[in-house]
């Protein structure tokens, strides 16, 4: 059985990206390894990239959902997730849309979530460690 992990917004948005070949390379060789998980909150942070960054259209944006609903084990954030963000915030002090992931990512017993965003190789609550797939 393949260990959960969870995916931060900005790896998937690499996979969009047309300019950055080498981190889309790194992230497509990992996603095979583990049953990945994201969440509604990706895809809203991701819709918004891809819409004022990238220019894709409404029409393609869709596209990109139903191709991350295909390919990931997609999670709602409930009202749990967003109290144990809060306490996150306060612990851990990371901004509460990472600490939304965080929880997110421990709500789904992920023993892992992937960010270039967060601290590198941090244990959160004994049970999540943080780790950045771009540093060796």
């Amino acid at each position: 059985m393949k260990d959960r992990v969870f995916l931060d917004t900005n790896l998937i948005f690499y996979l969009y990206s047309e300019d950055e070949h080498d981190k889309q390379s790194i992230i497509l060789d990992l996603l095979p390894k583990y049953l990945n998980i994201i969440s509604t909150q990706v895809i809203n942070e991701l819709s918004n990239i891809l819409f004022k960054k990238m220019k894709f259209t409404w029409a393609d944006i869709e596209d990109v959902t139903e191709e991350l609903i295909q390919n990931f084990e997609v999670r709602i954030i409930d009202i749990n997730i967003i109290k144990t963000a809060y306490f996150l915030a306060g612990k851990y002090n990371y901004n509460y849309f990472d600490s939304l992931m965080l929880a997110s990512a421990l709500e789904n017993n992920c023993k892992v979530i992937y960010s270039e965003d967060m601290h590198h190789r941090q244990i959160i609550e004994e049970k999540l460690q943080i780790l950045n797939p771009f540093i060796p």
